[in-house]
């Protein structure tokens, strides 16, 4: 283990994925985990966090291998492009219905990037729109809105 060139930013991912899981997984105990043939619905939790406690441990482990570069700037603009995307996508689902909201939200998540272009945004936006109504609506049959009545 080389612990003076820890990698830092691995090392708190690491940590951060261990602590969930464990607090994740302490939470399934209060639930019914069932058996393994029939399964609870505290079972599934349990597994993903003792799977997510295992991962931090490996990216930990890892850290104390591998020296990590420095951290870069923080990309401010990516960060808010991203987060708001869902927001929006929230508060507009009910109006525009489900394609319009995933259009909306996908145009504004598009631009995270400096070097996406109105013309892609548009197409990548469309394009994940209508896979998502195939998917969602057609595919799994799922009952809501399509068009909602801002669009009508």
């Amino acid at each position: 283990m080389n612990l003076e060139g820890i990698d830092r930013t691995n090392a708190i991912c690491g940590a951060f994925f261990i602590l969930a899981g464990l607090i994740f997984g302490y939470q399934s105990l209060e639930v019914d985990l069932g058996t393994w043939l029939r399964i609870g619905p505290g079972g599934l939790p349990l597994v993903l966090s003792g799977l997510l406690v295992l991962m931090g441990a490996i990216i930990l482990f890892q850290a104390t291998r591998i020296a990590g570069e420095p951290v870069g700037r923080i990309a401010w603009r990516g960060v808010l492009f991203i987060l708001v995307a869902p927001l929006v996508f929230g508060f507009t689902v009910r109006g525009l219905g489900f394609v319009g909201a995933v259009f909306v939200a996908a145009l504004i998540a598009s631009f995270a990037s400096y070097r996406m272009s109105w013309w892609m945004a548009i197409l990548l936006s469309a394009a994940l729109a209508l896979f998502s109504m195939a998917v969602f609506s057609y595919g799994l049959g799922l009952p809501f809105e399509r068009f909602g009545p801002w669009l009508r």
